[in-house]
């Protein structure tokens, strides 16, 4: 498929791709600078898309059969994703995106739900002091699990499931960008966050990329070259 998002903007791209255990690909994609894009069921921007691992369109997508919608989409409402991270164990999918000025969010994604975006912010207009949108609450739409005020500016998402930090299993991690650390988050069983860390403060380095190996050591790469590598401290 060709996504439907183009704009004559140059930004919000906010594409991260991810498998879940059902043979089927998502794909996040940002609401290319064009606010009422989030709300609009007709462009895939904005929105998290769902296909099967052949291109083709699952059947039971939530808009598969809604006239004038695309089919493709699985949730909407976002405004510029730049992490998604899939929970095999509970068979749930995580997404982190960017808040305008403050209201970065973590979501926990449902099929057929609205994120809000731009109805519904904690962020505030980049020209005055002013929160974008009507509220930070609102009927028929989706809260976020978490947000950050001010902004991290997340760059990735990582569910940990390794060995090697049995305490950081299946937290997750981001890479902030403004704030510049490795952010993590611990949850609970009902997947709410409990705890925050922010790691690696002093190198002051922005953190984009995250990945695990199979020994459960962290990989991150950083916006002046680095690739970085976390690992536990020999006992040796």
């Amino acid at each position: 498929m060709q996504a439907r998002s183009a704009s004559a903007t140059g930004r919000h791209f906010g594409s991260r791709i991810v498998f879940d255990v059902q043979g089927h690909l998502f794909f996040s994609v940002g609401d290319r600078g064009v606010r009422p894009n989030g709300q609009d069921l007709t462009t895939h921007a904005g929105s998290i898309l769902r296909l099967n691992l052949d291109g083709s369109l699952p059947a039971d997508n939530p808009f598969l059969n809604r006239p004038g919608a695309l089919p493709e989409i699985y949730s909407f409402g976002h405004r510029n994703p730049q992490g998604l991270a899939y929970d095999a164990k509970r068979e749930r999918l995580w997404s982190i995106e960017h808040g305008p000025r403050g209201g970065d969010e973590i979501n926990l994604i449902k099929a057929g739900e609205n994120y809000g975006w731009p109805v519904v912010s904690h962020g505030k207009e980049y020209w005055g002091p002013m929160m974008v949108g009507e509220a930070t609450h609102k009927a028929g739409m989706m809260d976020p699990v978490k947000v950050y005020v001010p902004s991290i500016a997340p760059g990735s998402l990582l569910l940990y499931s390794g060995k090697a930090f049995p305490g950081w299993r299946d937290d997750l991690f981001s890479g902030a960008l403004k704030l510049t650390h490795l952010n993590r988050v611990s949850l609970n069983q009902e997947g709410q966050p409990v705890a925050e860390e922010r790691l690696l403060e002093s190198l002051g380095e922005r953190i984009r990329a995250l990945a695990e190996d199979p020994q459960g050591w962290l990989y991150l790469s950083t916006d002046s070259g680095k690739i970085l590598r976390l690992r536990p401290v020999s006992t040796d």
